[in-house]
């Protein structure tokens, strides 16, 4: 591909993102992109061959994007205290960069277009991953390891943060309560890390115990 058709589905992805959040998902048409992207909007069919097309791309694009802006700073993390210190940061960066409003906006019309649903499907798994990375890493060091599933977490993780995202748009000081809720659970999380190897040993086996009643 050459430089400049790279550069006009770069334009075409990045304008796809920015009509979304300007104008919403309903008034996001080839031609609000073309004039976003600055670019003929004949080029979008010839590029991507549908609006839905490219909305799914530049879900990708934008999620790529997101987390690998993020993703030294996950590395860096050293506890679960960190990490949900780190998520609420995040959490406020992502809303005032428009993506919250992009997320809602796409889950919404994935409800209807395949494309789209793989797509955003897609690009919550990149997200995922990178949490379950983190999981993985951070539960090692404590008496949950033998019990928590990382894969699972991840998961729940995703879906708690994004509910709580599409929540804050209609109760602002709820979102931040059920944030604070999150953090509890890891103080509690650091607690157990903080416990020494015997007591340690004996919450494992009182865990063991529980799980198998």
């Amino acid at each position: 591909m050459s430089p400049s058709a790279q550069d006009t589905r770069l334009k075409l992805l990045d304008g796809a993102l920015r009509t979304v959040v300007e104008q919403g998902i309903a008034k996001t048409s080839a031609r609000s992109i073309a004039t976003t992207a600055g670019v003929n909007q004949a080029l979008i069919f010839y590029h991507f061959g549908s609006v839905d097309e490219l909305l799914a791309a530049a879900c990708m694009h934008g999620a790529e994007q997101r987390v690998a802006r993020y993703r030294e700073q996950f590395a860096a993390l050293g506890s679960l205290t960190e990490l949900l210190a780190f998520a609420r940061t995040m959490h406020a960066e992502e809303r005032a960069a428009g993506q919250v409003a992009v997320l809602g906006q796409l889950l919404a019309a994935a409800q209807t277009s395949p494309a789209l649903a793989a797509a955003t499907s897609a690009g919550l798994a990149l997200w995922i991953e990178e949490l379950e990375t983190v999981l993985t890493r951070l539960l090692t060091a404590t008496p949950l390891a033998a019990f928590a599933d990382p894969a699972g977490l991840a998961r729940a993780t995703a879906a708690s943060f994004i509910g709580i995202e599409l929540y804050e748009g209609i109760d602002s000081p709820g979102a931040a309560r059920a944030l604070d809720s999150l953090e509890q659970l890891a103080v509690l999380a650091q607690a157990l890390e903080g416990l020494g190897p015997l007591s340690q040993r004996a919450v494992t086996h009182r865990l063991r115990r529980r799980s198998r009643e």
